[in-house]
């Protein structure tokens, strides 16, 4: 195999897979093709990797562990409060999906930095995995690759999804992880509102407004804390 390539939209050469395995280690510039997790990634890691890496490493102690995806919205964070209320002393790692070229994750249009900081917050391990639109690599790859990354450190004992109560959304969730090795676990499915309301008050841990398409709306403005418009879902989940 060749150890370069020329990319087609900007004309650069790029080190494939090949080249890095020859050079033995990590350079620590957020190589696209790097086979060694980025490890030698140190400052400004977010903004480099280029392939799935360790944003926040779990200790070392850890053998096993519940993967939540984590977009930083509130669906998230409740069903990481379900997941530690369900299970005594849970291992749980974040795994965040962002856009490789803007460094912003897609549905809450937040950087992936506040990712970093939510997942410092929370002390919990957090795995970065880039989407890269121009690579023509399927969704179910890239999460492949990252669960990969996670296996190399722990176990995985299943993957888990705020979702609410979105059939499709469910449905393809099922239709292009589920041959991943790990079962599909959904803690908020079809949960009632008005319970999911009152545990984000109980956490006492503010939400504001990140994204809007209705005029009554605004960015920044605090969930909980105006009248849902006549015909939306409350939790804006259509």
């Amino acid at each position: 195999g060749k150890e370069t390539y020329e990319d087609p939209a900007t004309g650069y050469s790029v080190f494939t897979s090949l080249a890095h395995e020859s050079r033995g280690k990590c350079c620590g510039s957020g190589c696209r093709h790097c086979c060694f997790d980025h490890v030698n990634v140190r400052r400004d890691r977010a903004k480099k990797i280029s392939r799935p890496a360790w944003l926040l490493a779990p200790p070392p102690d850890v053998a096993s562990a519940a993967v939540l995806f984590w977009s930083g919205g509130k669906d998230s964070f409740l069903a990481l409060r379900k997941l530690l209320a369900d299970e005594s002393d849970p291992e749980i790692i974040l795994l965040t999906t962002f856009d490789a070229s803007e460094r912003r994750v897609a549905h809450q249009d937040v950087d992936i930095a506040s990712i970093v900081r939510q997942a410092e917050h929370l002390g919990l391990p957090l795995l970065g995995v880039p989407l890269d639109r121009a690579s023509g690599e399927a969704y179910a790859d890239s999460i492949r690759a990252g669960l990969d990354a996670i296996r190399r450190h722990v176990a995985i004992e299943r993957l888990c999804f705020g979702d609410l109560h979105l059939e499709h959304i469910r449905g393809w969730r099922e239709e292009a992880l589920s041959n991943l090795g790990a079962d599909l676990h959904f803690p908020l499915w079809h949960a009632d509102y008005e319970e999911l309301s009152a545990d984000l008050r109980a956490s006492g841990v503010p939400c504001d407004v990140s994204a809007t398409t209705v005029d009554t709306v605004a960015v920044g403005e605090r969930f909980g804390e105006f009248e849902t418009p006549h015909g939306l879902d409350a939790f804006g989940e259509r």
